[in-house]
């Protein structure tokens, strides 16, 4: 049996690659206990700096196993236990992403349907070729994607998103990076090097600003604007209190590279 998730360590660079081509990486309950198993064991890996999240085969993720999903209908409950589990399972899987203290890039080809887009939009940042297509197709089939829909709506406007949920239409790279879900749009050839190329730059921060920035990005974004304000300037306030910090103000004051080693 394969390997469903491949794990390869570039430096303080995780790679990560869904390997369950020939069923388009959909997320099967094996492969989300990998990913879950893998994501918990780097949050706590404080040599990890930086994680690409890339696939294998022609798709990124097509969803979820729709075969394992009707093979749980027969149960006497018509699947209703099964289904409630897997889909809060998922969406916990997708907020670990946020919660993980190590920046999370999508490296994307091929489609990211339904829960695989809400696996792109979950990432902190994305490459995707221009081959890539995005969608939240699930209405096509009687499935309306209502937990994609969480992390879509906080990557693109409202209007957009709900035309791709209503609709089931797939977006292009292009258009994908226009509305704000991706952040590069590259060649195929290039998509693992672009890709390495934007974690090295991460990995060159502050280790510790990018933990706190990280998590004050996503915890102001919820808040009034009033709160975010009295929120990140605390956050600034115990930054700046950093050795590194200080480090990183003299080495810029004397035009030289900060001594974070």
């Amino acid at each position: 049996m394969e390997t469903l998730l491949l794990r390869e360590r570039k430096e303080n660079i995780e790679v990560l690659t869904l390997n369950d081509p020939k069923k388009l990486n959909a997320l099967s309950e094996e492969l989300l206990s990998c990913l879950e198993q893998a994501l918990e064991e780097i949050s706590q890996d404080r040599e990890i700096k930086v994680v690409i999240l890339k696939s294998s085969g022609k798709a990124f993720c097509a969803g979820h196993d729709l075969k394992q999903m009707q093979l749980a209908r027969q149960a006497k409950d018509n699947g209703r236990h099964y289904f409630s589990k897997l889909f809060k399972r998922c969406s916990k899987i997708m907020m670990s992403i946020k919660k993980m203290p190590q920046p999370v890039i999508a490296s994307v080809n091929g489609i990211a349907t339904a829960a695989g887009c809400q696996l792109v939009a979950s990432c902190d940042l994305a490459v995707a070729t221009h081959e890539a297509e995005f969608g939240v197709n699930g209405v096509n089939i009687g499935l309306f994607c209502s937990t994609p829909m969480v992390a879509l709506s906080r990557n693109i406007g409202r209007k957009k998103t709900f035309e791709m949920l209503i609709t089931g239409d797939f977006i292009n790279a292009q258009t994908a990076k226009e509305e704000g879900l991706v952040n590069k749009v590259v060649n195929h050839d290039d998509l693992e090097k672009e890709s390495l190329a934007l974690a090295k730059i991460v990995q060159s921060k502050l280790t510790l600003a990018v933990k706190i920035g990280k998590e004050a990005f996503y915890k102001q974004s919820e808040m009034s604007i009033e709160d975010a304000y009295s929120y990140t300037a605390e956050v600034m306030a115990e930054n700046m209190l950093y050795q590194e910090t200080k480090e990183g103000i003299d080495a810029f004051i004397e035009k030289r590279r900060p001594d974070w080693d």
